[in-house]
């Protein structure tokens, strides 16, 4: 079985202060748009092990600059550009859509969900999830950091501080045939999750979610001044 990888990219450069979606920013000037964060999000996922699909979720009109920005990264490799919804919840379900006959043919047993905002997420923590949610059932990053709290989550090992109020961060790794059912029911019912995880949790009783370490380098750009540590963090 190959995970698939579903990079989120349909945001919007308000809190940051931009004219455009913060992900197209660029990291080094002048290097240019193959610099961006959103790059520099595509060039990890390009390099993430036994991935059958990759779909990345841009905002409606950002389509020309979402490709100047990752088709000179590609080369041999795919990835399938979608338009995302009004919310989370939406894009989402736009690229589970286009990942249904994978999943339900069996060829895709985990979907890893990340924000691009998160340019500096790793291979390995990319691994780590997926290898945790084929075990566990769904797996998300968690930091100790309280002033952040948002889910209290088990730990997937000992490694994973025992702390029950986390930070939590992306990727996030699902099986994906429970994902696909809950987000379907979802439909039905019109409801608009605010996380992924929320989503199972209302239409899948007992799916297990755990938490695996993830780091404080997996910064958020959120505001102009995440930009240069970001790409302070970029040049190491």
């Amino acid at each position: 079985m190959s995970a698939a990888l579903v990079l989120l990219a349909a945001g919007s450069g308000t809190r940051v202060g931009a004219a455009v979606n913060k992900v197209l920013l660029p990291l080094d000037e002048a290097v240019g748009p193959t610099s961006s964060v959103l790059s520099r999000a595509v060039l990890t996922a390009l390099a993430v092990d036994d991935v059958r699909r990759i779909v990345l979720v841009a905002r409606d009109g950002d389509q020309g600059r979402v490709a100047e920005a990752v088709v000179p990264l590609l080369g041999e490799r795919e990835v399938i550009v979608v338009v995302g919804g009004e919310t989370r919840h939406g894009s989402e379900r736009a690229a589970l859509s286009v990942l249904r006959p994978d999943i339900e043919a069996g060829e895709v047993d985990v979907v890893a969900i990340h924000d691009t905002a998160r340019p500096l997420a790793t291979i390995d923590l990319y691994a780590e999830t997926i290898r945790a949610a084929r075990a566990h059932g769904g797996a998300i990053p968690v930091v100790p950091l309280p002033h952040l709290v948002t889910r209290s989550l088990e730990p997937a090992s000992a490694r994973t501080a025992p702390a029950t109020l986390v930070g939590v961060q992306t990727p996030q790794s699902f099986q994906a045939a429970p994902l696909l059912a809950a987000y379907d029911r979802a439909v039905v019912d019109g409801f608009d999750g605010t996380d992924t995880a929320a989503c199972l949790e209302r239409y899948s009783p007992g799916f297990r979610i755990v938490g695996v370490p993830g780091t404080p380098l997996n910064l958020k750009v959120t505001f102009a001044e995440d930009l240069p540590a970001v790409a302070a963090l970029t040049e190491r």
